[in-house]
């Protein structure tokens, strides 16, 4: 494949700015379907291709690679092509970009997937030629690395529920006008095959209306005295053996008495006091692509995410459970990002077991066995995808079985590399 990008800057060079070294893409007209739309220069279209159909190729990643190449991140014959990657910190570098908006949104086109960006504050015209520009202390920024990319990428992740790509000031233009791409030769508009991506397994993880498994593990004074695994509609509450209120939300958990279960008269004392000021009970449930926590009655709980052999006493906890409002414990996007990078061997498994130390402080610098109450709760698909990748990930396992326990889901066949893209693709539609 032939890419008019220029390989990346060597070690005396700097990269250039994105937004410069588009327009010059867009003024030669040698990649492929990346074209101005107007004499205006202020509208411009990008292919936009599905990684995961089944008439992708290479060339259609042409505008990604050449700025991979150009930034430095991707050298060909040294660096393995990794499409996904590419596509995924070019859309980053461009949505950071406040003189730039996302006009119209056709990646889903079966003959035509692409996009149309539009310069908002200043016309093509007025950028300059591609080069590195300093910051105003004389050294050169390095606002689009691959670093920042990243950075860029976790941190547009929201808890809330997950809006369509014209939100966070990206406008969608309500309407579609069909622009099919002319062969070089001819003014008949060239073929496309018409075969859309496969469904990604995967996205079952962002829909609301799966119920999540849970595995939920309680602990007296570190003694194991109950665990369940269930499927939660609406949530999860860890209740005292009277707050079982089934007209509060989500689906109560009812830890025992204590009484047949430990042999010291004061501890059993002391477990129950705090059973009881659960009251309606610590509610935990799924929110846009995260979770939420909230206690319903008196009693204080402080939570961390730990392994989940035990939790991790050597530092404080990530915070309480609040009691007025809901409080956030978990996102989707960090941790696919996260595991993503375990695979390619660049970070340790993302934590994915939730501690809950109910009615006393963390146990910071101290055994948490000596703790009266500690619940553990594991969302079971969290745990599959970790294991997924700790057993293929690094390696290149032909046939791995993955069941995800989102609701009632088959085992995956997959092979490291499709899990990989369908983890990428997962990413790409948190993006925004």
């Amino acid at each position: 494949m032939e890419v008019y990008g220029g390989h990346g800057p060597d070690m005396g060079s700097q990269k250039p700015r994105i937004l410069p070294w588009l327009v010059s893409q867009l003024d030669e007209g040698r990649l492929e379907g990346v074209a101005w739309l107007g004499q205006s220069r202020r509208r411009f279209r990008i292919p936009w291709k599905h990684g995961l159909r089944q008439d992708a190729q290479q060339e259609d990643f042409g505008i990604f690679q050449a700025w991979a190449e150009a930034s430095g991140a991707y050298t060909p014959g040294r660096d393995k092509p990794d499409l996904p990657t590419w596509k995924r910190n070019f859309r980053s570098a461009l949505n950071r970009k406040e003189g730039l908006r996302l006009a119209e949104d056709h990646s889903k086109d079966p003959q035509d997937p692409h996009k149309v960006y539009e310069f908002v504050n200043s016309a093509a015209g007025d950028f300059p030629e591609p080069e590195a520009s300093p910051d105003t202390d004389g050294r050169f920024s390095t606002s689009d690395t691959q670093e920042s990319v990243l950075e860029g990428l976790v941190n547009g992740m929201n808890l809330g529920p997950i809006p369509d790509e014209g939100a966070s000031g990206l406008a969608v233009s309500p309407e579609y006008h069909p622009q099919l791409l002319l062969s070089p030769n001819s003014d008949i508009p060239a073929p496309y095959p018409t075969a859309g991506p496969p469904e990604n397994p995967l996205k079952q993880l962002l829909v609301l209306e799966e119920d999540w498994e849970f595995e939920v593990t309680a602990f007296y004074r570190g003694r194991q005295v109950f665990q369940q695994t269930v499927f939660c509609p609406g949530g999860l509450r860890l209740a005292g053996p009277e707050g079982g209120d089934r007209t509060l939300p989500g689906q109560p958990i009812t830890l025992p008495a204590p009484e047949a279960l430990l042999a010291d008269r004061v501890a059993k004392g002391y477990v129950s006091r705090v059973l009881s000021g659960l009251a309606g009970g610590l509610a935990l449930w799924r929110a846009g692509q995260g979770l939420c926590a909230q206690r319903l009655g008196p009693c204080h709980a402080y939570w961390a995410v730990g392994e989940e052999l035990l939790p991790d006493s050597s530092r404080g906890p990530d915070g309480e459970v609040p009691k007025e409002t809901a409080g956030s414990v978990f996102n989707l996007g960090p941790f696919v990002t996260d595991l993503i990078a375990f695979i390619e061997g660049s970070k340790r498994s993302p934590r994915y077991t939730f501690w809950f130390c109910m009615g006393e402080s963390w146990p910071q610098d101290q055994p948490w066995t000596k703790k009266l109450v500690m619940v553990k709760v594991v969302p079971t698909c969290l745990r599959a995808l970790v294991e997924m990748a700790r057993v293929g990930g690094a390696s290149s396992l032909e046939n791995t079985s993955l069941d995800l326990h989102i609701s009632n889901s088959q085992p995956l066949s997959l092979t490291s590399e499709q899990y990989k893209a369908y983890l990428q693709d997962l990413v790409e539609d948190m993006d925004f």
